[in-house]
Order: C-alpha cells, then sequence, then structure tokens
C-alpha cells in the first residue's frame, strides 16, 4: 500500500453521468434501509440517480412516474445532448480549487459508469450506441488540473455493468451481478482501461461490480498497471467472471440466493461491503464503516446525501449534518481508514449544488484548524474512548504523538479523557489553541482549559512524548 494513500484520509469521489439530467431518484430509503425493506424491489427503487436509466424501464416505479410526467416518451440517450450542451459551464480548475479547499488528497473520477456513457473521446468505439461519449476530454482535463494543485488521481470504469450492451431491466440483486455482459464485451472493458491508464496514469484504478474478463487477464491488467503506475493501487471490486458469476445466469440459482440474502439483510448490520477478490490493494464498503481498527488499507464510499448521483428530489434532512460529516471522518481514520466522499455535479450546467459545496466548506473549515490529527496519522492501540461526561472520543497517532479528538463540545473547561496516560515530560496541547493545563490522573488525563472551547463538531488535542 503506497505511504501517499494512508496518508491521504479525505477523497472526492465524482459521479456525473446522463442521469444527473432528469436527476431524480426515490429519497426514502438509503441504500441499506432499502436493502432491508425491500430487497426485492431494490434497483428499481434505488436511491442513486445514476440509476435512473434502470429504474425507468420498470412502468411502476417512482423514477418511471417522474420520468412521463416531466419527460414524456424521451429516450434516456437523449441526456446526451443536454449533458454536452452542459459542458460548455464545466471549469475543471474550479472545481479542483473547491476539492483542495477541502482537504481533498486525491479524486476518483467517474469514466463510465453503467449506462456506458464515456467522459472521454474514446478510441474504442462502443459498437452498440456509436458516439457514446463526449468530445471534450473531462477525464484528461480534470486529471490535469487536480495535479497541477497537488492531489492525485484516479479512475472510477463499471467493469461489471454496462446498459449499452445488456439492456435488459435488473430487479434484484443477483439479477443485477448475473447481467454483466458476454460477448464483445470483454475485450471492450479491457481496452478502455488500457486506453486510460495510457490516456492519464491514474493513481487509483476503481472498478464497481466485478469484471468480465477471466482471471488470468485480470493479473495481466494489474501487472501492466502497476509497471505504469508503480504507487498505484486497485480497490476490491474486481471478482472475475468465473463459475459463481455464471450460475447466476439460471433463474433457480437466482432465486436459492435471493431467498438467502433476503434473511441476511434482515440484520440491522448488513451492508454492501463487496466480497473480496483474490487481490486488491483498498476495501471499499458502501454507505458503511468497519466497526474496528484493520489490518488493511479501507476506504468508506458514500455521497453527501442518499445518492452519489445528483438528486434534485433530496430533503435537506437527507444530507449528512455538519456534526455527522466531521464525526464520520474521524471516526474512519481513527480505524485505520479513508473517507471516499462523493460530489455529484448538476447534468445541465456541471455546477455543484450549494449544499454539497456548504459541506465541502465545513470540511476545509475543520481541517484547516484539525488536520494535523487527520492528515498522515495512524492508528492507536485502540480507536474509541471518552471523556468523563460520556463525550465520544477517537484516538490517532503519528510518531510519537498521540491525537484525541472529542466528538463534540465538552460541557465546561476542565474535563478527564479517559484512559489515556502521558509520560512524564510530555506536552499536551489543543490544535485550536486555546492554553490548558494537564495533570494524570488514574482514569486518565485531567485537561483544564483557560476557557470553555466554542462550539464545533470536534476538538482535538495532542499528546506528545518528551523528547529523549
Amino acid at each position: 500500500m503506497p505511504d501517499w494513500y494512508r496518508d491521504a484520509k479525505l477523497g472526492i469521489f465524482i459521479h456525473w453521468t446522463l442521469g444527473s439530467v432528469p436527476a431524480f431518484a426515490p429519497r426514502e430509503h438509503d441504500i441499506n434501509e432499502l436493502l432491508r425493506a425491500r430487497y426485492g424491489d431494490l434497483l428499481p427503487l434505488s436511491p442513486y440517480t445514476e440509476w435512473y436509466e434502470n429504474a425507468i424501464k420498470f412502468p411502476w416505479s417512482p423514477s418511471a412516474a417522474h420520468h412521463r410526467e416531466h419527460w414524456g416518451g424521451r429516450p434516456y440517450e437523449a441526456f446526451k445532448d443536454d449533458f454536452v450542451r452542459g459542458l460548455e459551464h464545466w471549469d475543471p480548475g474550479a472545481w479542483a480549487d473547491r476539492f483542495r479547499r477541502a482537504g481533498a488528497r486525491w479524486i476518483v473520477f467517474v469514466t463510465k459508469h453503467h449506462d456506458g456513457f464515456c467522459l472521454w473521446p474514446s478510441r474504442t468505439p462502443n459498437p452498440h450506441r456509436p458516439g457514446w461519449n463526449t468530445g471534450r476530454d473531462c477525464v484528461g482535463e480534470l486529471a490535469a488540473a487536480v495535479r497541477e494543485r497537488g492531489m492525485r488521481f484516479g479512475i472510477y470504469y463499471s467493469g461489471g455493468i454496462d446498459w449499452s450492451f445488456e439492456p435488459r431491466p435488473v430487479r434484484t440483486f443477483t439479477e443485477f451481478i448475473a447481467s454483466m455482459p458476454r460477448g464483445d464485451y470483454p475485450d471492450y472493458a479491457d481496452a478502455q482501461v488500457r486506453e486510460l491508464i495510457a490516456h492519464c496514469e491514474p493513481d487509483v484504478l476503481w472498478n464497481d461490480i466485478s469484471w468480465p474478463t477471466g482471471p488470468a487477464r485480470l493479473w495481466r491488467l494489474f501487472a501492466d498497471y502497476y509497471d505504469a503506475v508503480p504507487d498505484g493501487l486497485v480497490n476490491d471490486r474486481w471478482l472475475t467472471a468465473g463459475w459463481p458469476i455464471q450460475l447466476l445466469r439460471f433463474g433457480p440459482t437466482r432465486a436459492l440466493i435471493d431467498a438467502w440474502l433476503r434473511r441476511r439483510v434482515r440484520d440491522p448490520d448488513a451492508d454492501l461491503t463487496p466480497p473480496p477478490p483474490p487481490h486488491f490493494d483498498s476495501r471499499t464498503p458502501e454507505y458503511a464503516v468497519f466497526e474496528d481498527i484493520r489490518r488493511e488499507a479501507w476506504e468508506s464510499v458514500r455521497g453527501m446525501d442518499k445518492s452519489f448521483g445528483y438528486n434534485r428530489n433530496s430533503r435537506p434532512e437527507d444530507f449528512l449534518s455538519h456534526d455527522e460529516l466531521i464525526h464520520s471522518l474521524v471516526d474512519i481514520v481513527s480505524k485505520n481508514g479513508n473517507l471516499l466522499l462523493n460530489v455529484g455535479p448538476r447534468g445541465q450546467d456541471a455546477g455543484i449544488p450549494d449544499p454539497q459545496i456548504e459541506r465541502l466548506e465545513w470540511l476545509g473549515s475543520w481541517l484547516s484548524t484539525n488536520g494535523e490529527a487527520v492528515f498522515g496519522t495512524r492508528p492507536w492501540t485502540r480507536a474509541e474512548g471518552r471523556t468523563d461526561g460520556g463525550l465520544a472520543v477517537r484516538f490517532t497517532r503519528r510518531d510519537t504523538t498521540v491525537y484525541a479528538v472529542l466528538l463534540g463540545t465538552p460541557a465546561g473547561a476542565e474535563f478527564l479523557l479517559e484512559g489515556i496516560h502521558p509520560e512524564e515530560g510530555a506536552t499536551v496541547r489543543a490544535l485550536g489553541g486555546t492554553p490548558l493545563d494537564w495533570r494524570r490522573a488514574d482514569a486518565g488525563t485531567v485537561l483544564r482549559l483557560s476557557r470553555p472551547l466554542g462550539d464545533a463538531p470536534a476538538h482535538a488535542f495532542a499528546f506528545s512524548r518528551a523528547a529523549e
């Protein structure tokens, strides 16, 4: 695992598909709630707007009703015209500036999602939808803008699903996995990913769902990628087109697995953490976090609301609050993870919606003061603690310094941090600059501040061992 990734902690995912033009998905459930409540209708009811093309194929779905009301009989492919016109407003440098101010260290850009539409002028033509790509090189332009500002650039590619090759509607999770295209699609996907590697040498190769070739061909792709990008990494969504996926093509097999999944997802802790393939660098739980410190690198992948793509149907209560966003980042980092936070731009004008901008600014403001406790850190001996007042605490470390991040604001100017015992001669400081005194106690460390802390979602303190 390259050090740059372990140090980075905060990345930005960008879902910007043709589905961001109609920009509609149901908002009643997030994806994990939907797994438990409506597994049999999971995909037609998906809260992800990038799934719009599939959802409107079910006449009874909310997306189909929205499409009839607002778009009549317009085919999904026609949204390409709106999207391409919106590119006239796109400023990749302004995006990159905003992401950098938010504290992001790397970007993962969706180059092709399940609808198969490519955000670069691919030299590998789509045999089923000619011209199914932008004329403008969105991938290359954004890669250059991001790297000019000192950030890393990665690419997402939907290797397991492409509705331009396999357009049949899918309803359940097993139907979805079984819909991996065959025929000429494996050669197409392999050629496009190789094209992208040569085009921008991505620091992250982020595949989704599965991979349509056999293992040997995938290992060659990985080997060639690592040769081109020695400090690059691949995610964990590369299960190949072996016999388990082939079995899912049979209705009785799908029915058995669907029945098993229905029982399993009733567990309130069930989520969309993909099963690990034989080779990966980073795990990617979706709208979920691991409960404990993990030995392997991982990243929690989520949107700011219930969708990755822009959903104009979202309401204020659907978005992460300021506190939830900061607490999530700190909790993930304390457990050896990174947060890959999604931005979903609008399709019609390439703008980032105001609720997302506000949250990026919140992150940047908090990290400008407290980023020392986040960036470049590693897990401590434990992730979680608390104060004597019951306030949750998360721990990180760097070299001989341990950071304690309070997930909230203590009631007074004096409180006990349980379970942390600095050595004699250690120094303790507040990252916000508030002067303090401290003393050791049997249960931990008592901090006495010169004044109560101002209200904020989190406060960080550094415990540094004395120099030898």
